[in-house]
């Protein structure tokens, strides 16, 4: 996952004049640790020099990478062809060798209808991205202001959320952050959350340079991995130079801090994941009990078992999320969500029980929409 401080940009052109080892430079002068570029918009690709028959981006990432500055693509979506938007996702990913990238979905997927449109597009995206590339959603602030939106739709299917938390007419960012981050950990307590601030002009309001350190200060707080701005050219271009100078000058250092111990919940939907029945019940006592409403079981042999119909025939090559867990010592309660070719578990119920930091006693439920 990114950690540190990084820019979008917009149109390559317009940065440092279009000269990739000027972008370069500037990046590595600010301790920038990532930049996110346009690589795609609708179903086609982007920042192409149409006039000269070459591709912008490539120089790009060559002459970041060669600084050790990480580049990840963004794509904004509309949802008009969700098969072709998801199909040139994955080939400018892939083509351009990116680790990472970043759905830009915004108004159009408030309207009627739009649900079955994100669902169609993260499915063959899933089909079509490269395995090791992180994807994620870079939306809306707050979500409890927009309802309609295809929130999990798209988010069960993203390893990462980038909020645009653009605090435009408004002087509070750490207030207008920490909402954002409460709203989102409500709905996706697990899930790795970076933000995006605004860092351009909008009619008479631009941010100011206490803003930009509020804003920075409130996220390494809360824990965010990483902060991004919105966008390179508006930034260094049309803003005073002091508002770029509190990003380069603001110490984020671009190695993460140590993390705490997995819990057991984590560790099991981890497992999941890797659709290995041997890794799953490496997590079980000898004698672990197993319950469903069908039936209970007894020791490992039995509960391998299970695991491998779950993983094979009920939920193949699925993707399983944790989505809440309480309790502590020798308890847990948690809940999860499943996405694969043969449905969607959305309502998943499980309770642990405990035994030397292994599963010794497992209830169960869940139901699979097709």
């Amino acid at each position: 996952m990114l950690t540190g401080k990084g820019m979008f940009i917009w149109k390559l052109y317009r940065c440092e004049n279009g000269n990739p080892q000027a972008i370069a430079n500037v990046a590595a002068q600010a301790g920038l640790s990532h930049v996110l570029v346009k690589i795609a918009d609708n179903g086609g690709i982007y920042n192409y020099d149409w006039d000269h028959h070459r591709d912008r981006v490539p120089p790009v990432v060559s002459a970041l990478k060669a600084k050790g500055i990480e580049v990840w693509g963004w794509h904004y979506v509309y949802g008009r062809d969700p098969i072709g938007e998801a199909r040139i996702a994955a080939e400018r990913t892939s083509q351009l060798g990116l680790k990472g990238y970043v759905i830009d979905a915004e108004v159009e997927f408030e309207a009627n209808g739009m649900k079955d449109k994100a669902r169609t597009f993260m499915n063959e995206l899933r089909r079509q991205m490269p395995a090791d590339v992180l994807i994620g959603l870079s939306s809306f602030r707050f979500p409890s202001y927009h309802p309609g939106f295809p929130w999990h739709e798209f988010l069960d299917q993203c390893d990462f959320n980038l909020p645009q938390v653009y605090w435009i007419t408004a002087h509070n960012p750490g207030a207008q952050l920490t909402r954002t981050v409460r709203e989102f950990r409500a709905m996706y307590p697990n899930q790795p959350l970076l933000a995006a601030g605004s860092a351009y002009k909008y009619g008479h309001w631009v941010p100011s340079v206490s803003e930009m350190n509020e804003f920075m200060s409130t996220a390494k707080r809360l824990g965010i991995y990483a902060v991004n701005f919105w966008e390179w050219h508006l930034t260094r271009d049309l803003l005073a130079p002091g508002i770029w100078q509190s990003i380069a000058d603001f110490p984020w250092p671009s190695t993460p801090p140590p993390q705490p111990p997995k819990d057991i919940t984590e560790k099991f939907i981890e497992a999941l994941n890797s659709h290995d029945p041997d890794t799953v019940i490496q997590l079980y006592t000898d004698r672990a009990v197993h319950v469903t409403t069908a039936r209970t079981v007894t020791g490992k042999a039995a509960v391998r078992s299970w695991y491998v119909t779950l993983l094979n025939d009920l939920l193949p090559n699925a993707t399983f999320r944790l989505t809440g867990h309480s309790g502590t010592g020798n308890s847990r309660h948690f809940t999860w969500e499943a996405t694969s070719s043969k449905g969607v578990v959305r309502n998943g119920n499980d309770v642990f029980g405990l035994l030397d930091g292994k599963i010794g006693y497992h209830y169960t439920f869940f139901t699979i929409d097709k």
